[in-house]
Parts: structure tokens; sequence; C-alpha cells
């Protein structure tokens, strides 16, 4: 099992050896390292089972990087960099030629964010390269959210997980993209697209490609627990359609008390969208392991971070 620990400069130079590590975000813990090395995104990619046609997000430690990993940044990408970084936004930029192929899986474009994590910051600034760093998770499977959710996962295919606590977004990067017409919504996530509206105007939708992605986090089938999911509008309906399973749910902000079902996730009794999207993943985690037979979701309000909950959990729920 890789050893937590709290010890930055440890992790730094295991990285500057070429070795992966696992570094914690706002939104998720990555599995990171050094984006000009062959050997340690190689080795991103067999430890996370990760397709090489699926690209990685580059982590920079500051707006001024961004110009040594992207050329002809976009007027309104340097706006929203410099609006929302460090924070839970990607922008999908045309690369450098410094930038491998590697890293972007063939595209001419890189995506770039500023992780608003104090422990990370604190590492990206020692080191003299960006971190590639993808959720640290088997592919497909729940993003982890803790330090002790990284060390579940793997045995012994890295050394480091870097300590950072319980992660405060609890779900991944948005992702932006740019055109001659605007801006384009690749990815929902931890910041909500009203926000980044009210400086690009109208987002565009991406048309989805499963063979050839053009940005991280994309396939249909993601952030998937290993018990049978699904999103359901009317949990009273799901739960008299499973009579007699060991039923698990996942609601917004109520509890239910029923003798068919074995275990409840509320995930804010408040109805905070953002603390629902904070407990979302560790939520998974918990009913995961409860060997039931189904978990049960709720379906989100439609808006605001309950766009980029839903769009997790019909991830989580794809066949």
């Amino acid at each position: 099992m890789p050893i937590i620990t709290n010890d930055i400069n440890l992790v730094a130079d295991s990285l500057m050896q070429h070795d992966v590590a696992a570094i914690p975000t706002e939104t998720v813990y990555g599995l990171a390292g050094n984006i000009f090395s062959e050997k340690a995104i190689r080795r991103i990619y067999e430890v996370k089972q990760r397709p090489l046609f699926n690209p990685l997000i580059v982590h920079i430690h500051d707006v001024s990087e961004m110009e040594k990993v992207a050329s002809a940044i976009p007027p309104l990408a340097q706006a929203l960099a410099e609006k929302f970084w460090p924070g839970p936004l990607t922008l999908l930029l045309p690369k450098k030629d410094s930038v491998p192929d590697l890293i972007t899986a063939g595209k001419d474009t890189v995506a770039v964010r500023v992780p608003n994590h104090p422990v990370t910051l604190s590492l990206l600034q020692q080191l003299p390269f960006p971190l590639a760093a993808p959720s640290a998770n088997p592919f497909g499977s729940i993003s982890p959210t803790t330090a002790e959710h990284v060390a579940s996962y793997f045995k012994d295919e890295f050394p480091y997980i870097l300590d950072g606590g319980a992660c405060k977004k609890g779900i991944e990067s948005t992702i932006i993209g740019f055109n001659e017409d605007g801006a384009i919504i690749y990815r929902y996530g931890s910041l909500a697209i009203e926000e980044i509206e009210n400086i690009t105007g109208p987002l565009q939708e991406y048309i989805r490609n499963e063979e050839n992605p053009d940005a991280p986090g994309m396939l249909l089938r993601h952030y998937a627990p290993a018990t049978t999911t699904i999103l359901s509008s009317d949990i009273k309906k799901s739960i008299a359609e499973n009579t007699g399973r060991k039923i698990g749910l996942m609601l917004f902000r109520d509890t239910y008390t029923n003798g068919q079902v074995t275990v409840v996730e509320t995930l804010s009794a408040s109805g905070s969208m953002e603390e629902a999207a904070s407990n979302l993943y560790a939520a998974m985690h918990r009913l995961d392991h409860h060997q039931l037979d189904i978990i049960i979701a709720e379906r989100f309000p439609d808006k605001g971070l309950g766009r980029s909950i839903n769009d997790r959990l019909q991830r989580a729920t794809h066949p």
C-alpha cells in the first residue's frame, strides 16, 4: 500500500525521480507525474488502467504558467483563468509543441488548470515542471476524495499519497473549450456553468465522442460503484420495483424509513448543492462497501451544481 504522508519534500523528490504520486486537490485526489517524463506518464496510464486515447489534465501553480504549456490563448480563456484560478475550472487550449502527445492523446489541445489546494500548490511551486494528474482511482471507478480512498484502491503501484485531508469540492473540475463562436462546455463539474456564463455568455454544448474524446473525463460510463446503481426521479416507485433486494439509497436532502432499505446516505440535510457535491463520492464509497444488491440514487434539480451531480450519477449508472 502506498505510504500516506504530509511531507511535501518527500513527494517532490519522488516526482523528480520519475515516480508517480497521489496528490490532493479541492475536487478529487489525482495520480500525478511530470508531464515531460514519458516513464511517469506511461506509469499513470498503467496504474489507472486508463486507455491511451483519454487525455490528461495538466496542473500548474499560477495563471502566469499557462503560456508555458498553451499557445494562442483566447482572450475569453484568459478572462476565465484570471477570474476562477486557482479553482475547479479546466481550460482546453491549443498546446505548445513542447507538451508531449502522450499527455493530450495526440490532440493539438491541452487541458490545463490551477488547483485550489494549498498543499498541492506548494508542491507545484517546488517542482520545475507541471504535473499531469487524472483522478487517483482505477479507470471508471468512484473518484477518491480522501487519502484513504486512494490507499484502498492500490497496493504497491506507487510510493506515496500526499495527504491534504478531505477534498472540499468533491467532484471534478468543469472543462471549458473554445472556438470562433465562443466557449464550449465539455464537462460539468464543481464550478456551476451559470458562473461561467456570466463571463462567456451562453455556452455551447460539446457533442460527445466515445471513441476519440477531445477532453478528459468524457466517457459515458465513469465514476461508477461496483454495486449496480440506478438513477431515480421517484424513490418510492424504485424501491417497490426492487422488492426483496438489499437496497441502499443516496438522497439529496431527505431521509427515508422503510423496512426494505438497508442504508440511507443523505448528501445535504440543509439542501445545499455545494455540500451535496462535496459528499457525493464519499457517500458512494460507503454504500459500495455495504454489500448491497442495488443503490438507488435520487436525481437532483437540474440547475447549478445539480447539473454536475446529475452528470456524475448518470455516468455512474450507465450500463
